[in-house]
């Protein structure tokens, strides 16, 4: 068995519930799914999050972005003051959320992938797979359509979420979740999620893999999200998290880091305990760590990751000791 990973934490980056940022009032919680653009001098971090909620108690997920300093990744430079995507008009896939969301540089722009969200009555949402662009270095970006650029389709009949965008050979490649079934826990409805791929050679049109990556660990409704792949030492490498079906909102069966390799991006063995990270024993991330992003900055290696309730208190990072 291979040797796990050693990261060491370096703490929370940025706290919603407590920003002293003017910029970030028109958030009130949650900083979830950190996503890294690299610029010469700053890093930019992606994120969703939640404003207040409205009269009945429904939230509404936006995305926006900070930026960090390149060479003090934990100091927060600025706070966007809006978000980067509008939502979409009544009726839309995307009328009641972008989370999350997942942007790459791309010639002359960026382009975004995100997860619209709809609520619905049955059970409370079902979400599909937008594109959108920008125009002004990331700031804000216009969606390329009104609609998803990845749906449900008869063998992925619900909840297409979690994009992660990679170029790799010329070629791009997005790694997403797609629904299996929903559960019952306590008379409420949960979602079960395995990990896909498509690929592309424009990022518009896409062709779907067809085939779940990651096996099941925990248990067979094992809920997997989040899949970011690097490349380096060889071999590809994902990061992924998981949880239980049921009563995951807690430490026993909440969200971990898994981590499986590939020598083709396609046939994946998951070594979970290579991962090399897990819940600290107390703090904000004690009872779950989930949604891990790598990114390789300057000869280092980093992992922003989001800690108890999803990330409702924020997002932290951790530094590789060593090289993957």
């Amino acid at each position: 068995m291979s040797e796990p990973y050693r990261w060491k934490k370096l703490g929370k980056v940025f706290d919603p519930t407590v920003s002293t940022y003017p910029s970030a009032s028109w958030i009130a919680e949650f900083a979830q799914a950190p996503c890294v653009v690299l610029h010469d001098d700053f890093l930019r971090v992606y994120f969703s999050c939640r404003p207040a909620p409205d009269a009945n108690g429904q939230y509404t997920s936006y995305s926006t972005f900070l930026d960090l300093d390149r060479h003090d990744i934990k100091n927060v430079l600025r706070v966007s003051d809006r978000p980067v995507l509008e939502l979409g008009e009544i009726g839309m896939f995307d009328q009641f959320g972008i989370y999350p969301i997942s942007v790459i540089a791309h010639k002359d722009t960026f382009r975004a992938y995100y997860a619209g969200w709809t609520r619905c009555e049955s059970v409370p949402f079902n979400t599909g797979i937008g594109v959108a662009e920008s125009e002004d270095g990331g700031k804000t970006f216009a969606k390329l359509g009104p609609g998803p650029v990845i749906e449900y389709t008869p063998d992925e009949p619900f909840v297409i979420s979690g994009p992660k965008i990679r170029r790799f050979h010329d070629k791009w490649y997005l790694w997403y979740i797609a629904g299996r079934k929903w559960v019952l826990d306590d008379g409420r409805p949960e979602p079960v999620y395995k990990i896909r791929m498509a690929t592309s050679d424009d990022g518009l049109h896409w062709n779907k893999h067809g085939k779940d990556l990651i096996e099941s660990r925990i248990e067979p409704d094992e809920a997997q999200a989040s899949p970011d792949v690097v490349f380096s030492g060889g071999k590809y490498h994902m990061f992924f998290c998981y949880r239980r079906s049921r009563q995951y909102r807690g430490k026993s069966g909440g969200y971990r880091i898994g981590y499986a390799h590939s020598n083709d991006l396609v046939n994946w063995i998951r070594d979970d305990q290579r991962a090399g990270i897990t819940v600290s024993q107390s703090g904000w991330d004690s009872e779950m760590v989930s949604y891990p992003h790598v990114v390789q900055i300057d000869a280092r290696t980093y992992l922003f990751y989001l800690g108890n309730q999803v990330g409702r208190e924020g997002f932290g990072v951790a530094e590789l000791e060593g090289e993957l």
